[in-house]
């Protein structure tokens, strides 16, 4: 019998210590943190390979509201000091393919690798991979032989057509073309001495 595939899926990143009982903030990247974010859920995080955390898992004991803010409880996570080792770690979850319905706005790298990347209806490159920084994620396109760093934010994204193998991109006048190097300033002619 085959297995079923699994993909990982990034839900959130952790981003403040909160309190002194190893509370930590979260930044959500699912809209259905309901569903995610149960006691119970186990996430893989995406540390440096340097963290005492790398290569381990977090258990989910709790998700409160503090003023609107997401805050998780963690197994093995008591106290203030240890939730600070944790800053900046991105969550992720394993994925069932077979049966669960994709988020709004929610791709996985492998669907978004290998699009075409569409700018006034010309194609003008393709991704090449995808870039999570703890700010904003990155969409690395090559174009004309060399890749440049796209945020992948709606303002410069703001269509990704799966089906169409597409990706849309409005970037800022710079971020994709070579700016001509500014030319000196033409030096006014001297005027020639008046004699009388």
């Amino acid at each position: 019998m085959a297995s079923t595939p699994r993909t990982q899926l990034r839900v959130g990143r952790l981003t403040k210590a909160h309190g002194l009982k190893g509370a930590i903030k979260l930044e959500l990247y699912t809209d259905d943190p309901e569903r995610r974010f149960v006691p119970g859920a186990q996430f893989s995080l995406q540390v440096p390979t340097s963290s005492p955390w790398h290569g381990k898992h977090l258990t989910l004991t709790e998700l409160r509201w503090y003023n609107g803010h997401p805050v998780g409880f963690f197994e093995g996570v008591a106290d203030r000091t240890a939730a600070e080792t944790l800053i900046k770690a991105i969550l992720w979850v394993d994925q069932d393919d077979a049966d669960e319905e994709p988020e709004d706005d929610a791709w996985y790298d492998h669907q978004l690798v290998g699009l075409a990347v569409v700018r006034d209806g010309e194609r003008i490159g393709t991704v090449k991979h995808v870039d999570h920084l703890p700010a904003q994620d990155l969409l690395v396109i090559s174009v004309g032989g060399r890749e440049v760093m796209v945020p992948f934010v709606s303002a410069i994204v703001p269509e990704v057509d799966v089906e169409a193998g597409t990706v849309t991109v409005t970037p800022p006048p710079g971020l994709l073309e070579e700016l001509p190097e500014a030319q000196p300033e033409a030096q006014p002619e001297a005027q020639p001495d008046a004699t009388d």
